[in-house]
This record gives C-alpha cells, sequence and structure tokens, in this order.
C-alpha cells in the first residue's frame, strides 16, 4: 500500500468511484467537476493505491485558524467498502500524522456524522477526540 497526493485529472476517475460512495448525492461527473473547483481553492486528495485498486480516499485542506493554529482539517474520508475493516484506514491516518508534523501543522481535524457509529469507534482508536459540536444551518432561505 502506498499513499498518493492527487497531481492530475487523470487519477479524478478512479478517487470519485470512491468518493461516491460517501458523498452518493453527486454523479461521477458531478463530483469530478466539485473537486476540480475545490482544489483550485487549496483541497487536496491523498489516496491509498495497491494493485492498481484505489482503497481507501482523503480530501482534505491544510489551513491556519486562531483556535487550532497550523492544521491539517479532512473533508472527506472513505474507504472502499470491500477494503473496511483491512487496516488501510488506519494506514492513511498515521500518513495524515505523518504529514502534518512535516508540514508544521499542530492538529488534524475532521467531522463526522452523528449517526456514523462505526466511524466514530475508528476515530477514536486513532487517538482523535471527541473535543466540540460542530453546529450548521444548512437551510439559509427557510425562516
Amino acid at each position: 500500500m502506498q499513499v498518493h497526493l492527487l497531481k492530475s485529472d487523470d487519477e479524478l476517475a478512479a478517487v470519485a468511484d470512491v468518493l461516491l460512495q460517501l458523498r452518493p448525492q453527486y454523479t461521477q461527473a458531478s463530483i469530478i467537476a466539485q473537486i476540480q473547483k475545490q482544489r483550485l481553492s487549496g483541497y487536496q486528495i491523498a489516496y491509498v493505491l495497491a494493485n492498481q485498486q484505489v482503497l481507501c480516499v482523503a480530501g482534505f485542506v491544510v489551513g491556519e485558524k486562531l483556535a487550532w493554529g497550523k492544521h491539517v482539517y479532512i473533508d472527506d474520508l472513505v474507504t472502499n467498502e470491500q477494503q473496511r475493516s483491512t487496516g488501510v484506514g488506519k494506514f492513511i491516518i498515521d500518513w495524515f500524522k505523518a504529514y502534518c508534523i512535516e508540514h508544521d501543522c499542530q492538529q488534524l481535524h475532521l467531522d463526522s456524522g452523528i449517526q456514523k457509529f462505526p466511524a466514530h469507534r475508528f476515530y477514536l482508536r486513532n487517538r482523535f477526540n471527541i473535543a466540540s459540536h460542530h453546529f450548521s444551518i444548512t437551510d439559509l432561505a427557510a425562516k
């Protein structure tokens, strides 16, 4: 297994197929277009590849905030359904920890849907803390 950073649009189709398992509201074409748009603002994709197969994908940004200092925020993290519970998730989290250190980031962050209990157990096993509640307004037009 090896972690790769997405460098070109040629890699997007295989990565998009795995990301669609997490974001089924997109089509392959629309998720590729969204990734291309977000890449203009610093969004990056790391993915684990073995035997020409994408095992895990993580979209992330490097940022800086008063609360966190320089950090990595993982926006999207999904292990291919056929590869879950095989160690690939831990593999990419360990890569992110090393990436943070290498890039002088003080923290690693992500959000996880409240209903994703298996993911929560995974994050807790990998030294993530539940540090806050994330609040959002998802329909700003509603009164």
